[in-house]
């Protein structure tokens, strides 16, 4: 009997101790519930700061730092790769007439045409102002296909812009990456060939290496840096 009860009493304590600890076991798991909500909400914000990091704040389309990120990776793994540059003609005289709240509509309207641009356009960018580009996964005619195309979706059909149809068009550079270039030698080249595409009056106009030494104007590159 004297075990009995002594099997009897280690049990009452146990049971008497798991009692005491119950609610200090349910604190900690609350605590610990917090702390994963609180660390998944965290996540949650970084991730949606580090996405509007990426993003241009008028389109709402990747931005510089994304298309680099892009062109990056793309020529790291040796895909072929050829970059647009699409400058639209004359905007300031149309911001100048719509005001800057309706300027940025069009802007945007521009960006979802190029968004909507079919494979090989692998990703339309808004870079900033009324400069856009896009990455081709593709070969030089792949490239120069898919400028046409974004050339033909910009100027080929006026804009609905509250109510107002806005006609613009665009001068487009595009280049293609070769061996020993780099994400940014590629910008380079596209935005020579988007600079004479400006000097004859828009179209488009693709990059070669013996027109090097038809100078882009200072800083057009430094804006691409």
């Amino acid at each position: 009997m004297s075990h009995l009860h002594s099997y009897l009493t280690a049990a009452g304590g146990i049971l008497a101790g798991l009692a005491a600890a119950g609610p200090l076991l349910g604190w900690q798991r609350r605590a610990l519930r917090r702390q994963r909500q609180a660390i998944a909400s965290r996540e949650h914000a970084l991730g949606q700061w580090r996405s509007l990091a990426m993003r241009n704040e008028t389109s709402g389309l990747p931005n510089r730092r994304a298309l680099l990120a892009h062109l990056d990776v793309t020529l790291i793994l040796g895909e072929p790769l050829g970059v647009v540059l699409l400058d639209l003609d004359r905007f300031k005289a149309v911001n100048d007439v719509l005001g800057h709240e309706l300027g940025n509509d069009l802007l945007s309207e521009v960006g979802r045409r190029l968004a909507c641009l079919p494979p090989p356009v692998a990703l339309a960018v808004h870079l900033s102002g009324d400069e856009f580009a896009l990455v081709v996964h593709g070969d030089g005619a792949d490239t120069d296909a898919s400028a046409r195309v974004a050339y033909d979706r910009i100027a080929g059909r006026a804009f609905d812009i509250a109510g107002r149809w806005v006609a613009v068009s665009a001068s487009v550079g595009y280049a293609v990456a070769v061996p020993g270039m780099g994400a940014r030698d590629v910008l380079h080249a596209a935005d020579q060939a988007m600079y004479l595409a400006k000097r004859g009056e828009g179209g488009v106009c693709p990059y070669t290496p013996d027109r090097d030494g038809d100078q882009t104007p200072p800083g057009r590159y430094r804006d691409l840096r």
